[in-house]
């Protein structure tokens, strides 16, 4: 319990300036200049991959809160959730904003040269996202197997994350989403630290 408690107060901060940041992206202009980001941008690229990555973080983390009574992976997960929920329809708003669609013909990842990668083999779309073997299995365990593969899961899921994010702060235009996609990195970083940590005390570690 004594490892979330920052997160918890990280997460609410993040709530909290969600509503700023929204208004914040017309004032940007919509990219650098007065250029509103395109179909095919890096902008709506990621905007639109990071939403889809986003949800299954919330899936599993509201799987994993019905599995386990442990206080510690119960809140983590709640952050995690609220946290990545939140992103994701500030991401999705500001594809309304800019009057883009929220689904591509484009393979998961052509933003980044990368389109090649996302194989979508068993549901799992874009690099570090569970299959759907993977999440079925998650709703199978309990207790301490449940937290253990939860804790794996997500390791795996924000390092695809912070790939993405690192991704968007090199090739985005818009200010504000590329200063998003900066505190995704740096916040994801710690959760991985975390992670490990609590992983750890329950005597696994990450997968290879």
């Amino acid at each position: 319990m004594r490892h979330v408690g920052w997160i918890a107060g990280a997460a609410a901060a993040v709530l909290v300036a969600a509503g700023a940041i929204t208004y914040a992206v017309a004032e940007d202009g919509g990219g650098s200049g007065t250029t509103t980001p395109s179909a095919d941008s890096a902008d709506a690229g990621f905007a639109r991959d990071m939403a889809v990555h986003h949800q299954q973080a919330v899936e599993m983390s509201y799987i994993v809160r019905d599995r386990t009574k442990d206080v510690e992976v119960r809140r983590l997960a709640y952050d995690i959730a609220q946290t990545q929920a939140n992103q994701r329809g500030m991401l999705l708003g500001w594809l309304d904003l800019w009057d883009l669609p929220k689904v591509s013909s484009d393979a998961p990842m052509t933003w980044m040269g990368m389109g090649d990668m996302a194989s979508g083999k068993d549901g799992s779309l874009m690099p570090g996202m569970a299959t759907n073997t993977e999440m079925k299995k998650l709703n199978t365990l309990s207790g301490k197997q449940a937290e253990i593969f939860y804790l794996q899961l997500m390791t795996d899921h924000h390092k695809g994350g912070i790939h993405m994010a690192e991704g968007c702060v090199e090739k985005c235009t818009v200010g504000v989403e590329k200063k998003l996609a900066q505190g995704m990195v740096d916040a994801q970083q710690s959760e991985i630290k975390l992670m490990a940590d609590m992983l750890k005390e329950r005597g696994a570690k990450a997968r290879d």
